[in-house]
């Protein structure tokens, strides 16, 4: 493969490596749009089983490998700040995965157009 790789024109060569690096950023963009999506989703049931309990409830935040005794109302407004931010993540993140599969729907078109003279036979 290697082989047939060096005898195209530098310029497909340097559009395939391009390529290759756009589809590692896409899955890594896709990567992290999934861990933010699941970390909202744990937010948003945290916050439905919050506004379950009473508000002079006894509840414990993690921080680390501890458990500290806090306030319902501090809890709340840190997880929904954190909510927000993940929010706005979620958004840049979406709009980098547009990009990216613009720019590869672009590259390959690029590339077809270059590969299909090489790859059609000579003329008799």
């Amino acid at each position: 493969m290697s082989d047939e790789l060096s005898k195209l024109p530098p310029q497909v060569q340097e559009r395939l490596m391009r390529l290759q690096q756009l589809q590692q950023t896409l899955q890594t963009i896709m990567q992290q749009k999934q861990q933010v999506d699941m970390e909202a989703a744990e937010i948003d049931q945290t916050l439905t089983e919050l506004g379950k309990i009473a508000d002079d409830s006894v509840i414990y935040k993690a921080a680390g490998s501890l458990l500290i005794k806090s306030e319902k109302t501090k809890v709340n407004a840190d997880l929904t700040e954190r909510k927000d931010l993940l929010a706005t993540r979620q958004t840049v993140l979406a709009r980098q995965e547009e990009r990216m599969r613009t720019q590869l729907k672009d590259l390959q078109t690029q590339l077809q157009a270059d590969l299909s003279p090489a790859s059609s036979p000579p003329p008799a």
